[in-house]
């Protein structure tokens, strides 16, 4: 069983320790550049404990988990050298999990290997950003409010543009549910149930983007939803139970019906600008 990595003064951790880092063990002296697995956050162990165990991932999974946060936390930063016996020796784990584990940090953007160099941290302008992995390790890293502004920048993007599209590609029978799950959030809000307003939510922006007729819009809808429910907290107006945001669901379900995409767009701008937190994070487009 894969556990957290030895400690040159009193061996293996205890049970329960599965997960945790910074690690003990001092850095070895006579390798030149070798990560620093000491120091860290307790924050980023706590991170490691909560998705690992929230997503039930075998040693493979693990692996990829805590190189993959120590890598976005910057604890190994930009060309360091990642060394499987090093790696294998400090998790206990084969050599065939670490290099498994390697590659899809590789695919990722977090890695590269090369003959006679080596596994190297890549800076962060190579990393895939949307990768859904990445997201959230910077969500609940260091990284945190950098990703939640960037979240919101990148939401305010695809929302209205989807919102004016869609005023053209309507369907009755999505209209109709549009329309349903802007009554469960209004009932839900009576109820002071959150969990049903955001779930009804949620659906109510996927099906806007699905007919908006435009699958790139799509695509990245799909990442940054599922972004949003690690992204440590509400982001905008919608995430919020309240009569305003309600009512602007609503203008945009009146919107689409009429076919006015301006209005449409414009209800859509004002839902993620519904609290004085998000106009900072994300400002109003400049009147030409």
């Amino acid at each position: 069983m894969m556990t957290a990595a030895r400690s040159s003064d009193s061996g293996l951790v205890g049970p329960g320790e599965l997960d945790r880092y910074p690690y003990a063990e001092a850095p070895v002296p006579d390798r030149v550049g070798a990560p620093a697995w000491d120091g860290g956050e307790p924050e980023l162990g706590r991170v490691g404990r909560r998705a690992t165990g929230s997503r039930g991932r075998g040693l493979h999974g693990q692996l990829v988990q805590q190189l993959g946060q120590m890598i976005v936390s910057g604890d190994l930063g930009a060309d360091r050298p990642l060394v499987p016996e090093e790696i294998g020796q400090r998790f206990e784990v084969s050599r065939t999990v670490v290099r498994e584990s390697l590659r899809v940090l590789e695919a990722k953007g977090l890695v590269s290997a090369r003959p006679n160099v080596g596994t190297r941290v890549r800076p962060v302008s190579d990393w895939n950003l949307l990768d859904p992995d990445i997201i959230e390790w910077r969500a609940f890293g260091p990284q945190r409010d950098d990703q939640r502004r960037e979240l919101s920048e990148l939401r305010w993007t695809i929302e209205p543009l989807a919102a004016r599209l869609a005023a053209g590609h309507g369907r009755e029978e999505v209209q109709q549910r549009l329309s349903d799950m802007v009554e469960i959030m209004s009932h839900a809000m009576a109820q002071g149930d959150a969990l049903t307003f955001s779930r009804a939510d949620a659906e109510f922006h996927a099906l806007l983007i699905q007919i908006a007729g435009n699958r790139m819009l799509e695509h990245l809808s799909g990442i940054v939803s599922a972004a949003l429910q690690v992204s440590g907290g509400p982001v905008t107006g919608c995430d919020r139970p309240n009569e305003t945001s309600l009512a602007l669901h609503a203008r945009i379900v009146d919107a689409l019906g009429a076919g006015d995409g301006t209005a449409a767009e414009t209800a859509m701008r004002q839902l993620l600008t519904v609290h004085p937190e998000v106009e900072r994070v994300v400002p109003a487009p400049r009147e030409h």
